[in-house]
Protein backbone atom coordinates (compact mmCIF):
# COMPACT_ATOMS: atom_id res chain seq x y z
CA UNK A 1 0.00 0.00 0.00
CA UNK A 2 1.85 3.87 -0.84
CA UNK A 3 2.60 5.41 2.15
CA UNK A 4 0.82 9.36 2.56
CA UNK A 5 2.93 12.30 2.18
CA UNK A 6 5.07 13.50 5.55
CA UNK A 7 2.90 16.87 5.89
CA UNK A 8 4.74 19.52 8.11
CA UNK A 9 6.19 23.03 8.45
CA UNK A 10 8.77 21.96 5.78
CA UNK A 11 5.95 21.12 3.17
CA UNK A 12 5.68 23.89 0.56
CA UNK A 13 2.17 22.70 -1.36
CA UNK A 14 1.69 23.25 -4.88
CA UNK A 15 -1.67 22.63 -6.44
CA UNK A 16 -2.60 22.94 -9.96
CA UNK A 17 -6.47 23.02 -10.45
CA UNK A 18 -7.67 23.38 -14.47
CA UNK A 19 -10.89 25.31 -13.06
CA UNK A 20 -12.48 27.24 -10.23
CA UNK A 21 -13.92 24.90 -7.60
CA UNK A 22 -10.92 22.38 -8.25
CA UNK A 23 -8.60 23.83 -5.73
CA UNK A 24 -11.37 23.22 -3.11
CA UNK A 25 -12.88 20.01 -4.41
CA UNK A 26 -9.78 18.26 -4.60
CA UNK A 27 -7.36 19.51 -1.98
CA UNK A 28 -9.13 21.84 0.60
CA UNK A 29 -8.76 19.61 3.41
CA UNK A 30 -4.70 18.88 2.83
CA UNK A 31 -4.16 22.50 2.23
CA UNK A 32 -5.62 23.55 5.29
CA UNK A 33 -3.85 20.85 7.28
CA UNK A 34 -0.51 21.80 5.81
CA UNK A 35 -0.99 25.55 6.55
CA UNK A 36 -2.23 24.63 10.30
CA UNK A 37 1.01 22.22 10.46
CA UNK A 38 3.47 25.58 9.28
CA UNK A 39 4.11 24.74 5.66
CA UNK A 40 2.97 26.45 2.74
CA UNK A 41 0.24 26.48 0.16
CA UNK A 42 0.48 27.98 -3.55
CA UNK A 43 -2.23 27.65 -6.10
CA UNK A 44 -2.29 27.71 -9.61
CA UNK A 45 -5.43 28.54 -11.86
CA UNK A 46 -5.21 27.34 -15.66
CA UNK A 47 -8.57 28.60 -16.83
CA UNK A 48 -11.10 31.14 -15.23
CA UNK A 49 -13.74 28.22 -15.94
CA UNK A 50 -15.78 30.92 -18.87
CA UNK A 51 -16.96 28.83 -20.94
CA UNK A 52 -19.95 27.05 -18.67
CA UNK A 53 -22.93 28.74 -20.57
CA UNK A 54 -26.04 26.71 -18.81
CA UNK A 55 -25.16 28.05 -15.55
CA UNK A 56 -24.90 31.66 -16.72
CA UNK A 57 -27.75 31.50 -18.90
CA UNK A 58 -29.70 30.53 -15.52
CA UNK A 59 -28.00 33.11 -13.35
CA UNK A 60 -28.06 36.06 -15.82
CA UNK A 61 -31.54 35.30 -17.63
CA UNK A 62 -30.04 36.04 -21.11
CA UNK A 63 -29.68 33.00 -24.16
CA UNK A 64 -27.28 34.17 -26.21
CA UNK A 65 -23.48 34.36 -24.84
CA UNK A 66 -20.94 35.96 -26.66
CA UNK A 67 -17.08 36.96 -25.95
CA UNK A 68 -18.06 39.94 -23.67
CA UNK A 69 -19.99 37.51 -21.26
CA UNK A 70 -17.81 34.97 -20.96
CA UNK A 71 -14.99 37.24 -19.91
CA UNK A 72 -17.31 38.42 -17.61
CA UNK A 73 -18.52 34.99 -15.95
CA UNK A 74 -14.84 34.18 -16.08
CA UNK A 75 -14.13 36.93 -14.07
CA UNK A 76 -16.52 36.29 -11.70
CA UNK A 77 -15.21 32.70 -11.46
CA UNK A 78 -11.41 34.31 -10.65
CA UNK A 79 -13.06 36.15 -7.69
CA UNK A 80 -15.04 33.51 -6.52
CA UNK A 81 -11.78 31.05 -5.90
CA UNK A 82 -10.11 34.09 -4.40
CA UNK A 83 -12.65 33.82 -1.74
CA UNK A 84 -12.53 29.92 -1.58
CA UNK A 85 -8.69 30.36 -0.80
CA UNK A 86 -9.46 32.91 1.67
CA UNK A 87 -11.25 30.72 3.57
CA UNK A 88 -8.82 28.24 3.32
CA UNK A 89 -6.13 30.15 4.81
CA UNK A 90 -4.37 30.83 1.19
CA UNK A 91 -2.63 34.04 1.13
CA UNK A 92 -3.50 35.74 -1.92
CA UNK A 93 0.02 36.75 -3.52
CA UNK A 94 -0.03 32.49 -3.43
CA UNK A 95 -2.96 32.34 -5.97
CA UNK A 96 -1.28 32.47 -9.14
CA UNK A 97 -4.38 32.64 -12.05
CA UNK A 98 -3.25 31.42 -15.70
CA UNK A 99 -6.13 33.34 -17.49
CA UNK A 100 -6.50 30.48 -20.53
CA UNK A 101 -9.89 29.73 -21.68
CA UNK A 102 -11.84 26.82 -20.28
CA UNK A 103 -11.72 23.93 -22.71
CA UNK A 104 -8.68 25.23 -24.36
CA UNK A 105 -5.83 23.59 -21.69
CA UNK A 106 -5.14 21.18 -24.56
CA UNK A 107 -4.82 23.82 -27.08
CA UNK A 108 -2.14 25.59 -24.71
CA UNK A 109 -0.41 22.40 -24.81
CA UNK A 110 -0.58 21.53 -28.38
CA UNK A 111 -0.32 25.03 -29.90
CA UNK A 112 1.45 27.08 -27.75
CA UNK A 113 3.13 24.47 -26.02
CA UNK A 114 6.66 25.88 -24.61
CA UNK A 115 4.63 29.47 -23.62
CA UNK A 116 2.38 26.90 -21.49
CA UNK A 117 4.85 24.91 -19.95
CA UNK A 118 6.95 27.90 -19.48
CA UNK A 119 4.23 29.25 -17.51
CA UNK A 120 4.10 26.60 -14.90
CA UNK A 121 7.88 26.28 -14.74
CA UNK A 122 7.92 30.03 -13.56
CA UNK A 123 5.54 28.99 -10.64
CA UNK A 124 7.95 25.83 -9.74
CA UNK A 125 10.63 27.36 -9.77
CA UNK A 126 9.62 30.38 -8.04
CA UNK A 127 8.38 28.49 -4.80
CA UNK A 128 10.24 25.02 -5.22
CA UNK A 129 7.19 22.89 -4.28
CA UNK A 130 8.00 19.23 -2.11
CA UNK A 131 4.64 18.40 -2.84
CA UNK A 132 2.43 18.92 -6.05
CA UNK A 133 -1.29 18.07 -6.51
CA UNK A 134 -2.23 17.69 -9.76
CA UNK A 135 -5.30 15.94 -11.53
CA UNK A 136 -5.25 12.27 -12.35
CA UNK A 137 -3.82 11.57 -16.07
CA UNK A 138 -6.76 9.66 -16.59
CA UNK A 139 -9.59 12.19 -15.54
CA UNK A 140 -12.03 12.13 -18.43
CA UNK A 141 -11.88 16.15 -18.63
CA UNK A 142 -9.82 16.71 -21.46
CA UNK A 143 -8.73 19.98 -19.35
CA UNK A 144 -7.37 17.60 -16.53
CA UNK A 145 -5.44 15.21 -18.35
CA UNK A 146 -4.01 17.89 -20.55
CA UNK A 147 -3.03 19.61 -16.89
CA UNK A 148 -1.03 17.09 -15.65
CA UNK A 149 0.39 16.49 -18.70
CA UNK A 150 1.59 20.12 -18.66
CA UNK A 151 2.08 19.84 -14.68
CA UNK A 152 4.55 16.78 -15.38
CA UNK A 153 6.61 18.39 -18.53
CA UNK A 154 7.04 21.37 -16.66
CA UNK A 155 8.46 19.77 -13.10
CA UNK A 156 10.26 17.86 -15.56
CA UNK A 157 11.78 21.17 -17.08
CA UNK A 158 12.34 22.49 -14.04
CA UNK A 159 14.32 19.95 -12.27
CA UNK A 160 11.68 19.47 -9.55
CA UNK A 161 12.35 16.23 -7.22
CA UNK A 162 8.56 17.19 -5.26
CA UNK A 163 6.94 14.43 -4.57
CA UNK A 164 3.93 14.19 -6.81
CA UNK A 165 0.20 13.09 -6.19
CA UNK A 166 -3.01 13.48 -8.51
CA UNK A 167 -6.66 13.62 -8.15
CA UNK A 168 -9.69 12.21 -9.57
CA UNK A 169 -12.50 14.41 -10.18
CA UNK A 170 -14.28 12.80 -13.85
CA UNK A 171 -13.81 9.31 -13.68
CA UNK A 172 -12.99 6.49 -11.52
CA UNK A 173 -9.79 5.84 -9.92
CA UNK A 174 -7.58 3.51 -11.26
CA UNK A 175 -7.30 1.11 -8.01
CA UNK A 176 -9.29 -0.13 -5.66
CA UNK A 177 -9.73 2.84 -2.51
CA UNK A 178 -7.70 1.06 0.02
CA UNK A 179 -4.80 1.56 -2.05
CA UNK A 180 -5.42 5.36 -2.26
CA UNK A 181 -3.59 7.83 -0.25
CA UNK A 182 -5.96 9.22 2.28
CA UNK A 183 -4.05 12.27 3.79
CA UNK A 184 -7.25 13.90 6.13
CA UNK A 185 -10.43 13.07 7.12
CA UNK A 186 -10.67 15.20 10.13
CA UNK A 187 -14.63 16.62 10.61
CA UNK A 188 -13.43 20.24 10.94
CA UNK A 189 -11.34 20.76 8.36
CA UNK A 190 -14.16 19.73 6.10
CA UNK A 191 -16.85 22.21 7.35
CA UNK A 192 -14.38 24.48 5.81
CA UNK A 193 -13.86 22.83 2.70
CA UNK A 194 -17.58 22.59 2.41
CA UNK A 195 -18.45 26.81 2.82
CA UNK A 196 -15.09 27.24 0.20
CA UNK A 197 -16.37 25.44 -2.15
CA UNK A 198 -20.05 26.68 -1.82
CA UNK A 199 -18.04 30.45 -2.17
CA UNK A 200 -17.80 29.45 -5.80
CA UNK A 201 -22.04 30.37 -6.03
CA UNK A 202 -21.70 30.65 -9.64
CA UNK A 203 -21.59 26.54 -9.56
CA UNK A 204 -24.47 26.52 -6.90
CA UNK A 205 -26.79 27.78 -9.56
CA UNK A 206 -27.53 24.66 -11.32
CA UNK A 207 -25.02 21.46 -9.69
CA UNK A 208 -25.74 22.34 -5.72
CA UNK A 209 -26.65 19.13 -4.69
CA UNK A 210 -23.53 17.40 -7.32
CA UNK A 211 -21.15 20.17 -5.52
CA UNK A 212 -22.30 19.59 -2.11
CA UNK A 213 -22.15 15.88 -2.94
CA UNK A 214 -18.26 15.90 -4.69
CA UNK A 215 -17.01 18.17 -1.09
CA UNK A 216 -18.55 15.23 1.07
CA UNK A 217 -16.26 12.52 -0.57
CA UNK A 218 -12.34 11.51 1.42
CA UNK A 219 -10.05 13.23 -0.25
CA UNK A 220 -8.20 10.60 -1.53
CA UNK A 221 -4.86 11.22 -3.82
CA UNK A 222 -3.00 8.37 -5.91
CA UNK A 223 0.24 8.28 -7.57
CA UNK A 224 1.40 8.93 -11.27
CA UNK A 225 1.64 5.41 -12.89
CA UNK A 226 5.37 3.45 -12.33
CA UNK A 227 8.20 4.30 -14.73
CA UNK A 228 8.16 2.52 -17.91
CA UNK A 229 11.49 2.81 -20.63
CA UNK A 230 11.84 2.56 -24.12
CA UNK A 231 11.60 3.98 -27.44
CA UNK A 232 8.33 3.05 -28.39
CA UNK A 233 4.71 3.20 -26.57
CA UNK A 234 2.09 0.90 -26.82
CA UNK A 235 -1.17 2.45 -27.40
CA UNK A 236 -3.92 1.37 -25.47
CA UNK A 237 -6.92 1.76 -28.17
CA UNK A 238 -7.73 0.05 -31.11
CA UNK A 239 -9.77 2.00 -32.79
CA UNK A 240 -11.63 0.83 -36.11
CA UNK A 241 -10.28 1.80 -39.75
CA UNK A 242 -13.30 4.27 -40.05
CA UNK A 243 -12.13 6.23 -37.14
CA UNK A 244 -8.63 6.09 -38.02
CA UNK A 245 -9.32 7.92 -40.81
CA UNK A 246 -11.11 10.94 -39.17
CA UNK A 247 -8.29 10.87 -35.69
CA UNK A 248 -4.88 12.72 -34.81
CA UNK A 249 -2.27 11.37 -32.66
CA UNK A 250 -0.89 14.34 -30.35
CA UNK A 251 2.75 13.94 -28.98
CA UNK A 252 3.89 16.08 -26.05
CA UNK A 253 6.84 15.93 -24.36
CA UNK A 254 10.43 17.86 -23.66
CA UNK A 255 10.85 19.06 -27.55
CA UNK A 256 7.30 20.54 -27.66
CA UNK A 257 3.85 18.85 -29.03
CA UNK A 258 3.39 17.46 -32.52
CA UNK A 259 0.60 16.06 -33.92
CA UNK A 260 -0.26 14.07 -37.34
CA UNK A 261 -3.27 11.72 -38.92
CA UNK A 262 -3.55 8.08 -38.33
CA UNK A 263 -1.60 7.23 -41.33
CA UNK A 264 0.92 10.24 -40.81
CA UNK A 265 2.20 8.95 -37.69
CA UNK A 266 5.24 6.70 -36.89
CA UNK A 267 2.86 3.86 -36.16
CA UNK A 268 3.32 0.24 -36.71
CA UNK A 269 1.34 -2.92 -35.81
CA UNK A 270 2.20 -5.58 -32.95
CA UNK A 271 -0.29 -8.10 -33.43
CA UNK A 272 -3.37 -6.30 -32.52
CA UNK A 273 -2.20 -2.95 -30.84
CA UNK A 274 -0.47 -0.07 -32.34
CA UNK A 275 3.19 1.00 -31.42
CA UNK A 276 4.06 4.46 -31.58
CA UNK A 277 7.88 5.25 -31.98
CA UNK A 278 9.32 8.38 -29.42
CA UNK A 279 11.67 11.02 -29.97
CA UNK A 280 14.69 10.73 -28.20
CA UNK A 281 14.14 13.19 -25.25
CA UNK A 282 14.84 12.80 -21.59
CA UNK A 283 11.92 13.14 -19.58
CA UNK A 284 8.24 11.75 -20.04
CA UNK A 285 6.62 11.72 -23.05
CA UNK A 286 2.40 11.81 -23.64
CA UNK A 287 0.26 10.75 -25.89
CA UNK A 288 -3.66 10.92 -26.95
CA UNK A 289 -5.93 10.78 -30.11
CA UNK A 290 -8.11 13.36 -31.11
CA UNK A 291 -10.93 13.99 -33.55
CA UNK A 292 -10.80 17.70 -33.84
CA UNK A 293 -14.61 17.38 -34.59
CA UNK A 294 -17.03 20.24 -32.38
CA UNK A 295 -18.98 18.29 -30.50
CA UNK A 296 -21.37 18.76 -27.22
CA UNK A 297 -19.81 15.78 -25.74
CA UNK A 298 -16.97 17.70 -23.52
CA UNK A 299 -15.47 14.47 -22.24
CA UNK A 300 -12.46 12.62 -23.58
CA UNK A 301 -13.40 9.69 -25.64
CA UNK A 302 -9.20 8.49 -25.86
CA UNK A 303 -7.81 10.18 -23.07
CA UNK A 304 -4.09 10.17 -22.81
CA UNK A 305 -0.65 7.79 -22.16
CA UNK A 306 2.59 8.37 -20.23
CA UNK A 307 5.89 6.85 -21.32
CA UNK A 308 8.60 7.99 -19.02
CA UNK A 309 11.40 6.53 -17.86
CA UNK A 310 12.45 8.79 -14.77
CA UNK A 311 9.13 10.88 -13.62
CA UNK A 312 10.60 13.79 -10.89
CA UNK A 313 9.02 13.07 -7.52
CA UNK A 314 7.65 9.66 -8.21
CA UNK A 315 7.82 6.70 -6.18
CA UNK A 316 6.77 3.60 -7.82
CA UNK A 317 4.32 1.27 -5.92
CA UNK A 318 5.40 -2.31 -4.90
CA UNK A 319 4.35 -4.84 -7.14
CA UNK A 320 1.58 -6.89 -6.24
Amino acid sequence: MPTAPTIDATTRLLVIAPHPDDESLAAGMLIQRCLALGGTVDVALLTDGDDNPWPQRWDEKRLIIGAAGRRRWGARRRQEVASALSLLGVEPARFHPMGWHDMQVTTELRHRHADAVGALRAVVAAMGPTLVVIPDLGDRHPDHGAAHVLARLALHDAGSTAEVLTYMVHGTEACAPEDLIVPDADPGRQGIKTAAVQAHATQMVLSRERMLALASRPERFDRPPPPVAGDTLRLPWRPGRFARARLRVLLADGQGSRHWTWRGAPLERDGDDWLLALRPVPGPAFVKLTADLSTPWIYDRYGWVCQDPAPPGLVARPPA
